[in-house]
């Protein structure tokens, strides 16, 4: 699975917006400036997360953005899906929708159980628990395999 920079950023902006929330609006300028993001680029994946429901943007010199919900309650793969569309795909085709034939009979299976796994981390994890540094004990374990870490 491959995390693009549009999704790490959008993240990345949601965890600025979330660590923030009793701030008031964050201007879109400086959400850039504390994450290192492209500003242009921001801007773009902001209007994503306004239209997907998970920001709300106020205009104006005290305007900015903030989160529409409590922190709680938006998954990381929320964000990642309103930016990036599904989570895990084969060739821009969502796993169930793929057919193999012969050897290759048992790729929709495993696929179908990346895909499951993928949502089972990214759906219970919050912006939440990732702001504050209290990862799900779970995915907290998942970490602690010293192969976790380490490059094939």
């Amino acid at each position: 699975m491959r995390i693009s920079a549009r999704a790490d950023y959008a993240v990345r902006a949601a965890l600025q917006l979330a660590a923030s929330r009793d701030d008031g609006p964050l201007k879109a300028e400086a959400i850039a400036d504390a994450q290192d993001i492209p500003h242009k680029f921001l801007e773009s994946i902001l209007n994503d997360m306004r239209r997907g429901g998970l920001v709300l943007s106020q205009r104006g010199g005290s305007g900015g953005y903030r989160l529409a919900k409590p922190a709680e309650s938006i998954s990381i793969a929320d964000v990642i899906r309103v930016v990036d569309g599904p989570l895990v795909s084969v060739r821009g085709v969502r796993p169930p929708e793929l057919s193999y034939t012969g050897p290759a009979e048992s790729l929709l299976p495993l696929w179908i159980a990346l895909r499951s796994n993928v949502r089972e981390i990214l759906e219970g994890v919050s912006l939440a628990d990732v702001a504050s540094a209290q990862l799900p004990a779970d995915v907290s374990a998942l970490t602690n395999a010293p192969s976790a870490w380490v490059n094939p």
